[in-house]
């Protein structure tokens, strides 16, 4: 004769139960604060009636636009270069259509770290001959504490939101079941273009020029944000 033996402990149960009463919130943390970083846009044009013409002032205006912005030393944090083309503009001759004249651009992007050193730098790029500058956009660093401050404040945050429901039932929490950020199972949505609504262009004005005066730039405060589901287990209410 066999005996059935004793059912062990079952899974846990995605809901709640009378014994076992569960409490699902969401915690948030909404934090300002000061940009960690800037990054500019420089794009240096060129023109030449040939190829090799345009390509030699191209080479020239980019090596002073790297020279000037290296002068800064540590301010800078990287500076990288991006696209280059030369590109022939064509018009028409008769029947037929033949090249007027080249056109080169170098795309370059630089990050700072010292905002005391960018209004200076932007106005001096500016005023160089036939060299636009974009920007500028602030940022924190991906891996800045502002990000690990606003966690921590919305697990906090959610903490005493579901303290408050328990205590309204008089009862108190028991056990952590969950914790996970909002979208975590689902994929992510396309990010979104930095600084699109910041944007500022500067030309420079071809001819020798007085040095302009630096630009007065106030850094952009920065909003970060955090939100995340918790789901936690309460002592059963009496109600």
């Amino acid at each position: 004769m066999t005996t059935a033996s004793a059912p062990g402990p079952g899974p846990a149960l995605p809901y709640g139960t009378p014994d076992e009463p569960r409490i699902s919130v969401r915690g948030e943390a909404r934090l300002e604060v000061d940009p960690e970083i800037a990054r500019i846009g420089i794009t240096v044009a060129a023109r030449g009636k040939d190829r090799r013409s345009a390509l030699d002032d191209l080479t020239r205006r980019n090596a002073a636009v790297i020279d000037l912005v290296k002068s800064y030393g540590q301010a800078v944090e990287r500076l990288e270069t991006g696209a280059f083309s030369i590109t022939p503009e064509l018009t028409r001759h008769g029947r037929g259509e033949r090249i007027r004249t080249y056109h080169g651009t170098v795309h370059l992007t630089a990050v700072l770290c010292d905002f005391t050193a960018l209004g200076e730098l932007t106005t001096r790029l500016a005023d160089l001959e036939l060299t636009r500058v974009d920007g500028p956009w602030w940022s924190l660093r991906p891996d800045s504490p502002a990000h690990r401050q606003a966690r921590q404040q919305a697990v906090r945050e959610a903490v005493q939101r579901a303290r408050e429901y328990a205590e309204a039932l008089g009862t108190t929490l028991s056990a952590l079941v969950e914790i996970a950020d909002i979208g975590a199972e689902n994929p992510p949505s396309p990010p979104l273009v930095p600084g699109a609504l910041q944007r500022g262009e500067f030309y420079g004005a071809p001819g020798a020029q007085p040095e302009a005066a630096p630009l007065d730039l106030e850094p952009k405060r920065q909003h970060v944000y955090a939100q995340l589901n918790a789901r936690f287990t309460m002592a059963p209410p009496t109600l």
